[in-house]
């Protein structure tokens, strides 16, 4: 059988010609073949540069090196697993190192110390203890919260009256206000024109909170001085 390129190219042993057969589709249908012209070299057929040097080592590689012997798995050296590794022996503290009976399993003389300094905290801690009494500190904080919730709670009723009198004071002389302008004949909202029918409601609050509005007690002066004078 002749031989074929990469890209499938057949070259006819009798005439020289080159041509690709014909082939089947995968949906059956027969593919023509196809004649290569002289000289036509496609893409895959074309040899990659390779340099002598690459090629050589390559080859040697393969081949391996004349007169060296490779090495037999009998005399490959191989780790005693008995013997300790000093990698282990790093990564493991110094208080937990055992070897496999060889030295003795006391612990590291930092044990000692570590003790000691635990002793001193814990008399320390009892020390504070006794200074502070009997009272723990949970104790001492839920006290002081209750200590402290009266005078929360404790409010000056004269003080609360006074300031709600205040805005009280405050809404009727915006009513007022409102209502002066009204009878000048200026235009009001809705929500300005509910103010000032409340005028009635806020003074009857006030005077229930034990104050009058100052502006009906001025009101209410004047013609009296206006009578005096008119006496006299």
């Amino acid at each position: 059988m002749p031989p074929t390129t990469n890209s499938g190219i057949v070259t006819d042993a009798t005439s020289g010609e080159r041509h690709i057969p014909e082939s089947v589709r995968p949906d059956g249908t027969t593919r023509k073949a196809i004649k290569i012209r002289p000289g036509f070299r496609p893409v895959e057929d074309v040899e990659l540069y390779r340099a002598r040097n690459a090629v050589a080592q390559r080859e040697r590689r393969r081949v391996g090196i004349p007169g060296v012997e490779a090495p037999k798995d009998e005399n490959t050296r191989v780790p005693d697993a008995s013997s300790p590794s000093k990698d282990t022996n790093r990564s493991t503290p110094l208080s937990w190192r055992r070897d496999d009976g060889n030295t003795s399993t006391t612990p590291a003389p930092s044990t000692s110390a570590s003790n000691k300094n635990a002793k001193r905290r814990e008399a320390r801690r009892k020390a504070k203890s006794t200074d502070l009494g009997d009272t723990s500190p949970l104790e001492g904080i839920e006290s002081s919260e209750k200590t402290e919730t009266p005078q929360a709670e404790e409010v000056d009723p004269e003080i609360e009256r006074e300031k709600k009198a205040r805005n009280l004071k405050k809404k009727l002389k915006q009513a007022k206000d409102l209502k002066t302008k009204k009878d000048e004949g200026q235009g009001l909202l809705p929500e300005q024109v509910a103010k000032v029918i409340k005028i009635s409601e806020l003074i009857r609050e006030l005077n229930a909170l034990g104050f009058h509005d100052e502006s009906e007690v001025k009101k209410d002066a004047e013609p009296a001085c206006n009578k005096g004078i008119a006496s006299r």
